[in-house]
């Protein structure tokens, strides 16, 4: 039984009399355990409610649209406590932090019912027969972190000793119609090469039923103390690896309709390549994994300028970003400038010294490597900043200091953007709406 917190005033089950306080039981005869069972079984349009209240089973019978919600709200999202993951992968980038953080970035999320709702991917090792059973019945895509088809490799790569047999439950999903995400954490020397080879090949046996797959390289911290020697992908092996991934674009394209699988912008940047044109990455199905955001980025920003119009002075402006995307942002900045001679536009890349200089991108840049970096320059009227940078909903770096701090020591006024070419452009010339 489930603990209902509160009503939404208004609801049909405000309406039928259930109260704050009740219990849920279950919902037309099934048992309620948490929010999948809650919003499968109360998506029909007459729904029989059995709660307990004050030891007493009550009863009761809503009419309502199909998929109207009740109404019900409980103590925690998902009605109990987060799966945390069982691996431990050489490559978990939480394992790399540094001590001293806030404890919520320590914790390792691996729950199947956060990749259907908030689109989390998660390696199967948790799941049991049962919920592959429920995941199957109820209809419900999912995304994987794969990472590789080689069940010895992959208990290796994933320090679990099911990991491997687990496996199966990909081939079970995709053979009963679930539509699969899939990832891979690509590293040097462990799943690149013929390994990655392999992975790629069995998935692409499971397609149409595979929807996407993403292959993302490993990031390595300075934190690393006693655990597995990863290596970084070098320029010639970030190639290697963008060559194999198109080639198997190239056969699910002629195959399927489709490329399917897609190397993230970083192996681009690594391998020192142009980001391929927008028309490969489709409807972009693997965009939060860092793959064609460059390229949407990069075409929003080149309609933004084509559509824009200078109002006011003359402007100056810093834009702080990480080594990988340094050189794309220089040339879109020279873009504006181009466009806009009221312009000065300055880009400074960011070194991470907190996580250490292999970590490359812009969202884990720290407020005290801006601090350190930036103090003493002019950095005109506004410093801009990726919203990436900061946790969401707050002011709050990944070092706990706040935009204000940063605004004070260095003595400027922050501005942040999403990753949108047409907001960028905006901070850029100081449009506010």
């Amino acid at each position: 039984m489930v603990r209902i917190k509160s009503l939404i005033t208004g609801s049909p089950a405000a309406k039928a009399g259930v109260a704050p306080g009740d219990l849920l039981e279950s919902i037309n005869g099934h048992t309620v355990k948490d929010v999948l069972d809650y919003m499968y079984y109360a998506a029909e349009t007459e729904v029989d409610l059995d709660i307990v209240r004050d030891g007493e089973k009550l009863e009761f019978h809503i009419d309502k649209d199909e998929y109207d919600d009740l109404g019900l709200e409980f103590d925690t999202f998902l009605m109990d406590s987060k799966q945390s993951c069982s691996n431990k992968c050489v490559f978990c980038f939480i394992d790399q932090m540094p001590p001293g953080m806030r404890e919520t970035l320590y914790f390792k999320d691996d729950d199947a019912r956060l990749s259907f709702l908030q689109g989390n991917y998660v390696t199967l090792t948790n799941l049991k027969q049962e919920d592959i059973d429920r995941i199957i019945q109820m209809k419900l895509n999912i995304n994987v972190s794969v990472h590789t088809t080689n069940p010895e490799l992959r208990v290796k790569m994933m320090h679990n000793r099911f990991a491997g047999e687990k496996l199966k439950f990909i081939w079970q999903l995709a053979e009963s119609g679930i539509k699969l995400n899939c990832q891979i954490v690509c590293c040097p020397g462990l799943n690149d090469g013929e390994e990655l080879k392999r992975s790629l090949r069995d998935l692409g046996s499971l397609m149409p039923n595979i929807s996407s797959m993403a292959v993302v390289p490993v990031g390595v911290t300075k934190f690393r103390e006693g655990l597995y020697p990863l290596k970084t992908f070098t320029p010639e092996g970030a190639a290697e690896t963008i060559d194999i991934i198109e080639s198997f674009q190239k056969q699910f394209l002629e195959e399927f309709g489709t490329r399917t699988v897609f190397p993230s912008d970083e192996f681009y940047l690594i391998a020192k390549r142009d980001i391929p044109p927008t028309e490969v990455y489709e409807d972009y199905p693997q965009y939060e994994n860092g793959v064609g955001m460059l390229r949407s980025f990069m075409d929003e920003f080149s309609q933004a300028l084509d559509m824009a119009e200078w109002e006011g002075g003359d402007r100056h402006v810093t834009i702080a970003t990480g080594y990988s995307p340094y050189p794309i942002i220089c040339q879109l900045a020279r873009r504006a400038e181009e466009r806009f001679p009221q312009l000065k536009c300055d880009v400074c890349y960011i070194r991470n010294d907190f996580f250490g200089a292999t970590i490359t991108v812009t969202g884990l840049i720290t407020a005290q490597d801006l601090i350190a970096q930036l103090k003493g320059r002019d950095l005109g009227d506004q410093l801009l900043l990726s919203s990436a940078m900061i946790r969401r909903g707050s002011d709050v770096f990944l070092d706990d200091l706040t935009i204000p701090d940063v605004e004070r020591e260095l003595n400027v006024s922050i501005r942040t953007s999403d990753s949108d070419g047409f907001e960028l452009l905006d901070a850029i010339m100081g449009i506010e709406y």
